[in-house]
């Protein structure tokens, strides 16, 4: 189950939604791509996203459907498939919205069938399949062809959903959350919230700003270490909450992660870039996780999909606030990634505060 749970997110996440950070470059220079329309396309797919995520509140039998995840991860391939047809920036927008509905679905059913039948190591390496899926969509986008890309991506897509075809979600429902517990479920909510803002920005376009001050090489090999970071980081938090609580590590993740997104904006060169791309893959993944696992814990209705409506609202409002931004470049965008991603560490403090039987 944890394997078919991984090949799902490798697929609908790691491939549908993050191949399009190291294909944007390629864009930019094949396919006449302006800074506004990428970042236009990016706001396309997270409010995909979001509407598939209040699909799946709306209608929760959707969560528990084995078909609806299949019907998903072939959509969103053939949204992979269709990008290089056309020049037509309604076509890319088009076809990136409904590809973030998929991913949506696919996150939402994965994670729902792992969470109450898995132990949290194996959750973790679940997780971790966005990670492998991030590393692949590097290795066979680097030196390529934007069309090609695209192409290859559809086709990795295709062969996650082989060995994910078989995962149901859980059928099992949620309990009301009621006083405290609801108090630090708003506070998880705000944090991840914040966390979708400023993980997105940096998840979009830190290619991009490293290409600004290195090589195209450096940055394809950052977003490769993004992957490889990923893959185990979600196993390495899961393991640490045995003797930590999730609501401090949550914290930790979160000051890591702003650090490592601030950090190519102040340091220039490879190894910046590797430590960068190192911190931000260790730790998106893993606050996701711990964020999840915390509101599962909690007890509140759909809190997988209430989560994840707040995260996808949040990487709606991170590419247009940065949007007018990036005619001087990426750094500066990075620089409201770091901080934003800072609020969600200050919000993070308040979940710390929950009592004890519920960290």
């Amino acid at each position: 189950m944890a394997g078919r749970g991984a090949a799902a997110l490798a697929g609908g996440m790691g491939i549908g939604r993050f191949a399009y950070t190291p294909i944007l470059p390629m864009m930019h220079a094949q396919a006449g791509l302006s800074p506004r329309l990428g970042a236009a396309l990016a706001t396309a797919n997270y409010a995909g996203y979001l509407a598939g995520a209040l699909a799946a509140i709306a209608v929760p039998r959707l969560v528990h459907s084995r078909w609806t995840l299949r019907l998903s991860m072939l959509v969103l391939a053939a949204t992979l498939a269709l990008m290089p047809l056309g020049r037509s920036g309604s076509l890319w927008i088009g076809l990136r919205l409904v590809a973030g509905i998929a991913s949506a679905l696919v996150f939402v059913i994965a994670v729902s069938a792992v969470l109450p039948r898995l132990h949290s190591h194996h959750v973790g390496w679940t997780f971790g399949g966005v990670g492998a899926g991030i590393a692949l969509s590097g290795a066979v986008l680097a030196g390529g062809n934007w069309r090609t890309a695209w192409w290859l991506s559809a086709a990795l897509t295709i062969a996650c959903t082989i060995p994910a075809w078989h995962l149901t979600g859980s059928g099992g429902s949620a309990t009301v959350a009621h006083g405290t517990r609801s108090r630090h479920f708003n506070a998880l909510l705000a944090s991840y919230t914040l966390e979708g803002i400023g993980y997105i920005i940096a998840g979009t376009f830190l290619v991009a700003a490293i290409n600004e001050t290195a090589t195209g090489a450096v940055g394809n090999g950052a977003w490769i270490v993004v992957g490889l970071a990923a893959l185990p980081s979600t196993a390495l938090w899961a393991w640490l909450s045995r003797s930590w609580s999730r609501s401090t590590l949550l914290l930790v993740a979160l000051l890591l992660q702003a650090v490592g997104i601030a950090l190519p904006t102040f340091v220039h060169g490879v190894a910046a870039a590797l430590i960068s791309a190192a911190l931000f893959g260790a730790t998106f993944l893993g606050v996701a996780n711990l964020a999840i696992a915390i509101g599962a814990e909690l007890d509140v209705p759909h809190a997988v999909a209430v989560l994840t409506t707040g995260y996808s609202l949040g990487q709606i409002i991170g590419p247009l606030a940065v949007g007018p931004l990036l005619h001087n470049g990426y750094h500066q965008a990075l620089l409201v990634s770091a901080g934003v991603v800072a609020l969600a560490a200050t919000a993070a403090l308040l979940v710390r505060r929950q009592p004890k039987e519920l960290t």
